[in-house]
């Protein structure tokens, strides 16, 4: 029998593309069906959302995928949200990320090719950004990597190290977050292959490896991660799509499964969610099949706590599509969708 106690689930919508910002859901616990309570329109194109605990209980930050580029904070414990304080620039265009770290908020801002970082107070109310690093560099793609363009920032699973991945310059950034400071310094840069135009990456549960999912070419590479030296090594690359797909396909988010032996990647254009397998060295991924998203152009993808069910927001068509995954295949099953005009983003408390 499945838990049927009810969880909690937000997602993100594009308010200038008719989305109604940040949605609040419950999750059955048996089936996994998502059941809108709530919304609120307080944040601009909320792209991307976290969650984190403090002092007053737990906090949602949603940052603002907007030229001038903002985070807001709601206190997520009641029915709906309550904003904390006023929205925060980030010092940054266009942040299409954003994640929790040594006490900070870390912001992958797109537009304007860099990281910021805003101190927490102990009610989880962000403040003014205690510092930016700047990227530089760019690629071989004529329109897209003119400069830099950070995708997506997050620690590293032991917390020591804060890693940017660039679109722009075809790298992934390590660097350092001062706790006290709140000074984020750079350790090192990964170069993968040129044009690639890496977007997002997800840890392997066992901390050793990560799987970085590039957009402007649709393969996934795979790398060595050492936490004692903070060195991310390329391994290979492996495609997310089967030979002779039709069209052009952005690749967009990447999950690995709670167990470490599946990866899965959504892919837009395409439309589908790719299954690979990994091997029991974590270092070689083998494309097994896609499947259909359950919508059009998939821009999100995330396991439910449980790791049994895997969510696609699609942003083209409107909803949140939710799959029943086979454990031993890793396979998707569709089970069911929610309504979400332009859906960027969901998450689970």
């Amino acid at each position: 029998m499945g838990d049927k106690s009810a969880g909690r689930a937000f997602i993100g919508s594009f308010t200038s593309a008719g989305g109604r910002g940040i949605i609040t859901a419950a999750v059955d616990g048996e089936t996994g069906a998502l059941t809108e309570t709530g919304a609120s329109d307080a944040v601009a194109d909320p792209s991307y959302l976290a969650l984190a605990l403090a002092s007053g209980g737990t906090v949602l930050y949603a940052v603002s995928e907007t030229a001038e580029g903002a985070v807001g904070a709601f206190e997520a414990d009641g029915p709906s949200l309550r904003p904390i304080g006023a929205r925060v620039p980030v010092c940054g265009a266009g942040p299409t990320h954003l994640a929790i770290a040594s006490g900070h908020l870390v912001t992958a801002n797109y537009g304007s090719g860099s990281v910021s970082v805003l101190p927490v107070g102990a009610d989880g109310e962000p403040v003014a950004a205690s510092g930016v690093l700047q990227h530089e560099g760019s690629g071989p793609h004529p329109d897209r990597q003119r400069g830099p363009h950070a995708h997506q920032v997050l620690p590293d699973p032991t917390g020591r190290w804060v890693l940017s991945v660039d679109l722009g310059t075809d790298s992934v950034r390590v660097c350092v977050l001062d706790p006290e400071s709140g000074e984020l310094t750079e350790h090192g840069e990964t170069a993968l292959r040129p044009g690639t135009g890496p977007r997002h990456l997800a840890f392997h549960p066992a901390g050793g490896h990560a799987y970085v999912l590039n957009e402007l070419e649709p393969t996934l590479t795979v790398c060595r991660w050492d936490a004692d030296s903070g060195v991310l090594e390329p391994l290979g690359e492996t495609p997310v799509l089967p030979d002779g797909a039709a069209g052009p396909s952005y690749p967009s988010a990447v999950v690995v499964s709670h167990d470490g032996r599946h990866v899965w990647a959504a892919n837009r254009g395409h439309d589908s969610i790719a299954v690979l397998a990994l091997d029991k060295t974590h270092e070689k991924a083998e494309l097994i099949t896609t499947v259909p998203c359950g919508g059009h152009w998939p821009r999100d993808l995330a396991l439910d706590p449980t790791g049994r069910r895997l969510y696609a927001a699609n942003e083209r068509s409107g909803d949140v599509t939710w799959f029943d995954i086979d454990p031993e295949t890793g396979v998707p099953r569709r089970s069911g969708s929610l309504d979400v005009p332009a859906a960027s983003c969901v998450i689970f408390a």
